[in-house]
C-alpha cells in the first residue's frame, strides 16, 4: 500500500514483524533479540516517548526547511539587487561591510528564532514528506525574493526622495 510501517514488540515472535517493518521499536524490558532486530528501543517502555520523538523530529525537519527558505530569500534577493546594481548603475548598492551585517543578522536571529520553535502536536496528523523545499515553498521563495528585490530597488532609488534628502550628497 506504499505506506510507512511502525512495529512494537518485546519478544520472540515479534522479532521478524520488528525486521520487515520500516521503522522497529523494541521494548526496553523485552528480549535481546527483539532489541537486535528492531530500529529502536524504548528504555522506558512508554510508547508515549515514541510520539514525542516522532513529533520532535519533524518538527525539526520543518524549522529546517523554514530556515532554508529563509535564507535563500535573503540571499537571492541581494544577489538580485547586487547584479541590478553593477549592470545598470555600474556599482554595487551594498558596500562589504553592509554585505557582513546582512549576513550576520540573518544567520544569527533567524537560526535563534526557527531553533527554538517548539513542537504542536498538530504536527503529527501532517503526512511526512522526505523533500524539505518542495514546488510550493521554491514558488515563495521566488516570489517573496522578487518582491523584496523591487521594494529595495525602489528604495535604493527613490529613497532620497521619500526620506526628504533629495539635496543630501550621499558621497561627500
Amino acid at each position: 500500500m506504499n505506506r510507512t510501517v511502525a512495529v512494537t514488540g518485546d519478544g520472540i515472535n515479534d522479532i521478524e514483524d520488528l525486521a520487515w517493518a520500516d521503522v522497529g521499536l523494541a521494548m526496553g524490558s523485552g528480549c535481546a533479540a527483539a532489541k537486535n532486530a528492531s530500529a529502536l528501543i524504548l528504555t522506558d517502555d512508554d510508547f508515549e516517548s515514541a510520539i514525542r520523538a516522532v513529533m520532535w523530529g519533524r518538527n525539526i525537519y520543518q524549522n529546517v526547511g523554514r530556515f532554508l527558505q529563509f535564507q535563500l530569500t535573503v540571499n537571492i534577493s541581494v544577489m538580485l539587487l547586487v547584479v541590478f546594481g553593477i549592470l545598470f548603475f555600474s556599482e554595487c548598492p551594498l558596500n562589504a561591510v553592509q554585505l557582513l551585517w546582512i549576513n550576520l543578522i540573518m544567520d544569527t536571529f533567524a537560526a535563534i528564532a526557527l531553533s527554538t520553535e517548539p513542537p504542536v502536536e498538530k504536527i503529527l496528523k501532517n503526512v511526512p514528506s522526505r523533500q524539505i523545499l518542495t514546488a510550493p515553498i521554491w514558488r515563495q521563495v521566488y516570489g517573496v525574493s522578487l518582491w523584496n528585490f523591487l521594494i529595495i530597488l525602489t528604495l535604493y532609488i527613490f529613497g532620497g526622495y521619500i526620506g526628504g534628502l533629495e539635496d543630501f550628497d550621499y558621497y561627500h
